[in-house]
């Protein structure tokens, strides 16, 4: 008997999209997993590199198909990334503990608050705070099955799932 042996590391987004506390649309998007982020897992697992403490979630607003080489330095210019919400920052992906061979911010989904009218396509996971910041890692990138076109006071609720399995 073969043994067929492999590691994937796969994720996916949930969005909610909320007006006036009535929710609109909820997608489950599967996402790409970079090669920028794919090389920090397996520096920081085998190879002692710094592990990175905070993550974030970004939104943005072109019609953009995520690349295997996606980057923290290109994503905001390649995807256009939107800072029409009130929240100052990138929202931080509060996770929780993994299990099952995954972690997820499900109990504690990022919160985007628009304040403009906008078109939203996608959405992405990085190190860095800063509403387009070119510092930080890329982990993940997704495009959303229907865009979300919102106004000012619509929410968008983000929670991220990330898996790592025996392929």
């Amino acid at each position: 008997m073969e043994i067929v042996d492999g590691f994937r590391a796969k994720g996916y987004y949930t969005v909610e999209h909320r007006r006036n506390g009535k929710t609109l649309d909820i997608q489950h998007i599967r996402n790409r997993v970079v090669d920028e982020g794919l090389t920090h897992l397996l520096d920081v697992t085998f190879n002692s590199g710094a592990q990175i403490t905070a993550w974030y979630l970004g939104i943005y607003e072109s019609n953009y198909t995520p690349a295997a080489d996606d980057t923290a330095a290109n994503i905001s210019a390649r995807s256009i990334e939107s800072t029409a919400y009130d929240e100052t920052t990138r929202e931080i992906f509060s996770n929780a503990a993994p299990a099952g061979n995954a972690i997820t911010n499900s109990a504690t989904r990022a919160v985007f608050t628009m304040n403009a009218t906008k078109t939203v396509y996608g959405c992405f996971l990085a190190s860095a705070s800063a509403k387009q910041s070119t510092l930080g890692t890329l982990m993940s990138v997704t495009l959303f099955t229907n865009a979300r076109a919102v106004i000012s006071g619509d929410e968008l609720l983000v929670t991220y799932t990330l898996t790592a399995a025996d392929a």
